[in-house]
């Protein structure tokens, strides 16, 4: 702990207030139980969240219960409850976080013109008077009060800085400049703060925090732009879950300012490893899955298909990596093997799988891997073994399938056309059966002009999924040895036909006999 004081030494603190649990819980459809509340609230302080905000107790019984009893439970965090700049609210809020080792009251009021015709229907010097009288309240019950201008980027900045001006002779520690509806851009914003923080007087006072909204998908960025402006609180949430398209992403923040230390000189008290484990905890209990390609913590944000990526990667993972995926809290680097991936990332799989193939049969199952990945969109560990164990067993086959065509209808015939290769020339037949899969066996037996007995024969699938790769089984008799054989592939028919090739090869091995003497010219 002292080595992280030490490095932060020359860096100012900038707080994280993660609001989750009040803003992020109304997204529509994100309501979440009091179970799940408390089990996220537990974490975000465990994590080093320096203020949670727990909730908007005036809203319902049930919100004042999680505000009140997160309260009672937490050990580290500011624990805050939102009010509107309405007596009953500020009471009620007041009594939600009563029980808390540290508490807050969080105050609001619409300061934008719009705000002010539309929805409070009331002039500047109304709201003025509304935010001294509602701000000496909450402070009257609380020494840590934060104020809030909702719309605050669409009010004309005089008025701005007058509403600022009066929450903090009214008692307000905090001020929070909001961009309620996600309108500004970061040069808009960092003006908007610099200028606030220059204007009123005693603004060193207090902290100024950002709260941004991502309508046009510059919440994050608005956010650090406030914090270069002179802001160090910054409101968040996790996964950057809000109203309509969501708040600042909480673990974009942190990691940024992370990550680019060297143009932002901050640090957060944020333990950075619990990031993607409760990323997962508050997916599942607001029901709101995370985006693959979510920076920091979506499925995609440590992996890697490209065969350019990947080869980069494994020599060095500064290549195409700004940040480990352990500082997030995921196990590795995740190298997707798909049709973009390269022999590099293909030779580390199979040797992670414990192969080590020769150079021809390298070339073979890497050919087919990538035949595979044209016609699978998920490539699993178990088809990689399934396709490298079915081209070991299958290099020195003497009888190879080239080529197969099966025509099936209801009550009607099944026909096979079949190319095989025998030790480099190629045979061709059409053959009938009771099914699809008889015809194919029909054709191969006539081929080699023997009638091995089948013994079993079966097909399962490697993985799940309609694309999944089939495994057939085919178990052959003759002559008093019995063979088997497996094959795997997309398509079942030539799963089949492959999986009957493999014993009768293995046949022919145990015979002794050229592959040339079986076969029909």
């Amino acid at each position: 702990m002292n080595a992280e004081n030490n490095k932060n030494n020359n860096k100012d603190k900038v707080l994280i207030f993660d609001t989750t649990l009040r803003d992020g819980e109304q997204s529509p459809g994100a309501t979440m139980t009091l179970e799940e509340k408390l089990e996220i609230a537990e974490l975000l302080d465990n994590m080093g969240v320096d203020i949670i905000e727990a909730g908007f107790p005036i809203a319902s019984n049930g919100d004042f219960e999680a505000v009140s009893e997160i309260a009672k439970r937490s050990k580290n965090a500011v624990i805050a409850g939102l009010a509107r700049a309405i007596p009953a609210d500020i009471d009620r809020a007041g009594a939600a976080i009563k029980h808390a080792r540290r508490g807050r009251i969080h105050t609001f009021v619409s300061t934008s013109p719009i705000h002010l015709a539309h929805q409070m229907k009331k002039s500047q010097d109304e709201v003025l008077e509304i935010v001294t009288k509602t701000v000496s309240q909450a402070r009257n019950l609380i020494d840590d009060v934060e104020w809030s201008g909702m719309d605050a980027t669409r009010t004309p900045i005089d008025f701005l800085a007058r509403c600022v001006e009066a929450a903090i002779k009214a008692g307000a520690s905090t001020i929070n400049i909001p961009d309620t509806v996600g309108y500004a851009t970061p040069e808009d914003y960092f003006q908007l703060v610099y200028n606030i923080i220059e204007m009123v007087p005693d603004s060193d006072k207090v902290i100024f925090s950002t709260h941004c909204h991502n309508d046009l998908g510059m919440a994050v960025a608005n956010s650090l732009a406030g914090v270069r402006a002179g802001a160090r609180q910054v409101e968040c949430t996790i996964n950057g879950l809000g109203e309509r398209a969501g708040n600042a992403a909480l673990e974009e923040i942190v990691m940024a300012i992370r990550t680019r230390s060297d143009i932002m000189p901050f640090f957060t008290n944020i333990d950075a490893t619990h990031l993607a484990k409760i990323s997962k905890i508050v997916a599942m209990a607001a029901n709101f899955p995370v985006q693959y390609n979510k920076a920091i913590v979506g499925k995609n944000a440590f992996a890697h298909e490209s065969g350019i990526h990947q080869d980069g990667m494994l020599k060095n993972a500064q290549t195409y990596e700004i940040m480990t995926p352990e500082s997030v809290g995921i196990k590795s680097t995740s190298y997707v093997m798909g049709k973009h991936s390269g022999r590099h990332a293909f030779k580390k799989k199979l040797a992670e799988l414990g192969y080590e193939l020769g150079d021809n049969q390298f070339q073979e199952a890497f050919q087919r891997f990538k035949d595979l990945a044209d016609k699978k969109k998920n490539i699993y560990d178990e088809d990689i073994i399934a396709l490298v164990d079915d081209e070991m067993g299958s290099a020195n086959d003497k009888i190879k399938l080239l080529e197969l065509e099966v025509i099936s209808k209801t009550g009607g015939e099944h026909r096979c056309f079949i190319k095989l290769d025998v030790d480099g020339e190629e045979v061709k037949l059409i053959e009938e059966g009771q099914g699809s899969v008889d015809a194919i066996f029909n054709a191969i037996k006539r081929a080699v002009k023997a009638n091995p007995h089948l013994v079993l024969y079966g097909v399962d699938a490697v993985t799940g999924g309609t694309d999944a790769q089939a495994n057939a089984h085919v178990r052959l008799e003759m002559n008093g040895k019995i063979v088997s054989g497996r094959a795997t592939e997309p398509d079942t028919l030539v799963a089949s036909a492959r999986a009957y090739l493999s014993a009768y090869n293995r046949l022919l091995l145990d015979r002794g006999a050229p592959a040339q003497g079986a076969m029909e010219r």
